[in-house]
């Protein structure tokens, strides 16, 4: 039987949880009640106000507030006017960190997942622990993976680029 992840998984340093959200099963319910469950593949952590990188470094905004707030709930936005991003809030209220969920079973790129979970604005702020729509379950795998630098942040300069915050399955 898999079980929720608990709220205190997402209260944590952004570059724990990413990690460890590899293997873990990304549950989504969707509108017509159908439930599928996709294991996570691969995710991006990013690390609040310090970390050039992160959407929150700019500090509070309309866009970040949710990543204010005590990790486990869900920041999504949208890229090129087509694209929801799916994020996952870390760290306690005030830290501002994030995980980008790049890729889950049978699907890579983040723009790829979130047209397949068919995200949309509504899901900003929804809570990991109590939604019903989407949650984290504990699958039990503990996949072997590898690092490497994160994807499209050239601008954020050095030594942002270079931190090996990008977690990939083997």
């Amino acid at each position: 039987m898999n079980h929720r992840v608990s709220a205190a998984f997402f209260l944590r340093d952004v570059t724990k949880v990413a990690p460890e959200l590899l293997g873990k099963l990304l549950v989504r319910r969707f509108a017509d009640g159908a439930i599928q469950k996709f294991v996570i593949t691969e995710t991006e952590a990013y690390r609040g106000g310090e970390d050039k990188a992160c959407h929150a470094n700019r500090g509070l905004t309309p866009r970040t507030k949710v990543m204010f707030d005590e990790g486990g709930l869900v920041y999504v936005y949208l890229i090129y006017g087509m694209y929801w991003m799916l994020n996952f809030v870390t760290g306690e209220a005030g830290d501002s960190s994030a995980v980008l969920i790049r890729g889950i079973e049978g699907i890579s790129g983040p723009g790829r997942v979130g047209r397949a979970l068919q995200l949309n604005k509504s899901f900003y702020g929804e809570n990991l622990g109590t939604s019903e729509r989407i949650w984290i379950e504990d699958s039990g795998l503990k996949p072997q993976f590898t690092t490497a630098p994160r994807v499209g942040i050239d601008y954020a300069g050095e030594p942002w680029i270079s931190k090996p915050w990008r977690y990939i399955v083997k």
